[in-house]
C-alpha cells in the first residue's frame, strides 16, 4: 500500500468532519467581513429582532450576518493568540522541569499546582477586575492559565521520552541535556502536544467567549460572539433565534476542534504493527 492510500486510510469520517468545519472557520475569518453587508455597528431599524436582511436583526436592530462574520475573526483571533501564547509557555517550562530535574522541576511543579487550584475562570475574573479588559490582558491572562495545562502535559510525555533508548544513547555520546531537548526529546512530544493545543484552543474560545458573556471580556460595541449571546438574551422572549446564532457559532467550531482532535490522537497512538504488515 502506497503512503498517500495508507494516510488516506487512516482519515476517519470524524477527521473528516473536523477538516471541514475548521475550513469553514477558518475561510470565514479570513474573507467573512469583506462579506458582511454592513458594518457591525450600523443600525438599521429601530425595531430590535426585526426580520431583516438574512439572519435578522440584533436587540438595537443591527444586521446579525454583518456581526457574526466580524464577530467570528475577533473570538477566533483572541482564543488563537492565547493559545499560541498558552502552548509556547507551557512547552518551555515543561520541556525545562522533565530535562533539568532535582529543586527546579519541584519548583516549578509546585508553582503549576498552586496556579492550577485556582478555578480558570474565578482566576481570569481576578485578574481582569484588577488589570482591566483590554485585548492584551485577555490573550495575556487566558493564554498563562491554558499554560498551565499545557506544562503538566508537556512534562508527563517529556519524561517518559527521557527514558527511552535514543536519549540515553544520545546521553552516552556525551550529547549535553538542552541538545537531547531539542534533537531528541521535543521532536518525539510533538504527536500528543500538537492534539493537546487543539484542546487548549478549545478552551481559550470556551472561556473567552465565557468572559465575554459575563461582561468582562470583549466589551461592546465591539462583535464577538461571547457578548452577542449576552446581549440578545432577551430575544428568547420574543420567540428570536437570534440569541442562538453566536451560540451555535462557538458550539460548531468547539466540536470541529475536538473532532480534528480525536482523529489526531487516534492516527498518533496508532497500533505499530499497521506499519509493518503494509
Amino acid at each position: 500500500m502506497g503512503i498517500k492510500q495508507r494516510l488516506g486510510s487512516r482519515i476517519t469520517p470524524i477527521g473528516y468532519a473536523g477538516l471541514i468545519i475548521l475550513t469553514l472557520h477558518f475561510l470565514l475569518v479570513v474573507f467573512g467581513p469583506s462579506l458582511a453587508p454592513h458594518s457591525p455597528a450600523a443600525i438599521l431599524t429601530s425595531d430590535p429582532f426585526a426580520d431583516i436582511g438574512l439572519l435578522g436583526a440584533d436587540y438595537l436592530g443591527r444586521d446579525m450576518l454583518s456581526r457574526l462574520l466580524w464577530g467570528g475573526r475577533l473570538t477566533i483571533g483572541l482564543s488563537f493568540s492565547a493559545a499560541l501564547l498558552g502552548f509556547s509557555v507551557g512547552i518551555s517550562f515543561g520541556l525545562l522541569a522533565a530535562v533539568a530535574g532535582g529543586w527546579l522541576d519541584q519548583a516549578i511543579g509546585r508553582t503549576n499546582d498552586v496556579v492550577m487550584s485556582f478555578p480558570s475562570i474565578m482566576l481570569a475574573l481576578l485578574v481582569i477586575v484588577g488589570f482591566g479588559s483590554s485585548t492584551p490582558v485577555l490573550i495575556v491572562t487566558v493564554g498563562l492559565i491554558q499554560a498551565t495545562r499545557v506544562l503538566r502535559v508537556t512534562r508527563a510525555v517529556a519524561m517518559d521520552a527521557m527514558v527511552l533508548d535514543y536519549v540515553e544513547v544520545a546521553h552516552a555520546r556525551g550529547e549535553g541535556k538542552w541538545w537531547v531537548m531539542r534533537r531528541e526529546v521535543l521532536p518525539n512530544v510533538v504527536p500528543p502536544l500538537a492534539a493537546e493545543f487543539g484542546l487548549r484552543f478549545t478552551f481559550c474560545i470556551l472561556l473567552i467567549s465565557s468572559l465575554s458573556f459575563l461582561g468582562l471580556g470583549v466589551q461592546p460595541p465591539t462583535a464577538a460572539w461571547g457578548i452577542m449571546v449576552r446581549e440578545n438574551l432577551s430575544g428568547l422572549l420574543f420567540n428570536s433565534w437570534v440569541p442562538i446564532l453566536p451560540a451555535a457559532a462557538i458550539c460548531s467550531l468547539t466540536v470541529g476542534i475536538n473532532f480534528l482532535v480525536d482523529w489526531m490522537l487516534g492516527f498518533s497512538y496508532r497500533d505499530v504493527r499497521e506499519d509493518i504488515v503494509t
